[in-house]
C-alpha cells in the first residue's frame, strides 16, 4: 500500500521524492514529495488536482518547489483515475481510466495519501489545497478527517453535478456514457454513468456544501474574479454556508491563475504567485 519505489532529484537545495501507491480498483497512485532538506520541522501539504488535472500539470512543480523554500513538504499526487499513467506522465492518455473515475475513487485515493503521509511524517501537521474538484475533495475531507488541520482550496466546486449538465443525465444513464472537451486539446473526453451513478448513491455524503457549513478547522478560500469554469459566485456560496472561512477574491485572475500546460517559463505567474503568498501566509498563521 505504501513506498514502491524512491527517486531522488535535486535543484538547488530542493529535493523531489516519488512515491506509489495502490490506488483504487487496482490502479496505481503515483505522487511525489518536495522539499528542502535544510528544514528540520516541516508540515506537511498535500496538494489534491482536479479533473483533467495531474500531479505534473503547468505550474504545479514550480508550486511545490516555492512552498518547500519556505519549510513545507509538498506532497501531490495523481489520482488512480486521472488518466495520467507513469509512463506518459504529463498527459491524460488512459481515457478508459479516466472515464471510470468516481468520486468515492477519488476519496478512496486521497485518503490514501492521507495514510501515507500521516504515517510517514507522524510528527508534523497535515494541510490540504485543493483545486476546483479537488477543492470539493478537500471540503469533505477537511470536515470528517481530524488528521487535517487547515485546508485552503483554489477555484473550488460547490456541488459535484455542477460539472455536468443535468439534461445530459438521462442519455448519460442510457448509454452508459458521455464525452466532455478538453479545452486545450479539443479532445473528447469519456465519462462513464458509474460517476453519475455512484454521485447519485452518495448525495447526502457527497454534499460539499453541508460538508463546508460542518468545517471546524481553519479554511481559506482563494478565488479568481474572472473564473469562466467556476464562477466567483460559487466561492462566495461556500463562504456564505461556513462564516468563519477566509475568503480571499484574486483580482482578474482566471480558473487556473494565468498557468498553462505545457508551462516553460522558471517563475510563477503574477496571479498565482499572489494564491502562493496568500496561501503561505495562511498555514503561518497570518
Amino acid at each position: 500500500m505504501f513506498v514502491t519505489s524512491i527517486i531522488f532529484t535535486e535543484a538547488e537545495m530542493i529535493k523531489r521524492e516519488q512515491f506509489i501507491l495502490s490506488g483504487a480498483n487496482d490502479k496505481t497512485i503515483s505522487g511525489d514529495v518536495t522539499y528542502d532538506e535544510t528544514h528540520t520541522s516541516q508540515p506537511s501539504i498535500i496538494f489534491v488536482h482536479g479533473i483533467k488535472g495531474f500531479k505534473d500539470w503547468g505550474t504545479h512543480n514550480l508550486v511545490a518547489e516555492a512552498f518547500a523554500k519556505e519549510g513545507y513538504r509538498y506532497v501531490k499526487f495523481n489520482l488512480s483515475h486521472s488518466g495520467v499513467t507513469q509512463q506518459v506522465p504529463d498527459e491524460v492518455t488512459d481515457l478508459e481510466a479516466f472515464a471510470a473515475a468516481t468520486i468515492s475513487m477519488d476519496l478512496g485515493d486521497l485518503d490514501t495519501a492521507i495514510n501515507y503521509v500521516a504515517h510517514t511524517y507522524p510528527l508534523e501537521p497535515v494541510y490540504l489545497i485543493g483545486h476546483s474538484r479537488g477543492g470539493g475533495l478537500a471540503i469533505l475531507k477537511g470536515a470528517g478527517d481530524e488528521r487535517i488541520k487547515k485546508i485552503v482550496t483554489w477555484s473550488a466546486i460547490a456541488d459535484f453535478s455542477s460539472l455536468w449538465k443535468k439534461e445530459q443525465e438521462e442519455e448519460w444513464l442510457e448509454n452508459g456514457r458521455i464525452y466532455v472537451e478538453n479545452a486545450r486539446t479539443k479532445e473528447k473526453m469519456p465519462l462513464n454513468s458509474t460517476l453519475l451513478e455512484d454521485y447519485k448513491a452518495h448525495k447526502a455524503e457527497f454534499d460539499i456544501l453541508e460538508a463546508a457549513a460542518a468545517i471546524q478547522i481553519p479554511w481559506l478560500i482563494l478565488h479568481g474574479d474572472d473564473d469562466i469554469n467556476v464562477p466567483f459566485s460559487v466561492a462566495q456560496q461556500l463562504a456564505q454556508v461556513q462564516v468563519k472561512a477566509r475568503l480571499q477574491k484574486i483580482q482578474g485572475a482566471n480558473h487556473v491563475y494565468g498557468s498553462s500546460h505545457p508551462y516553460t517559463a522558471t517563475s510563477l505567474p503574477p496571479q498565482l504567485q499572489e494564491v502562493v503568498e496568500k496561501t503561505l501566509a495562511f498555514f503561518k498563521g497570518e
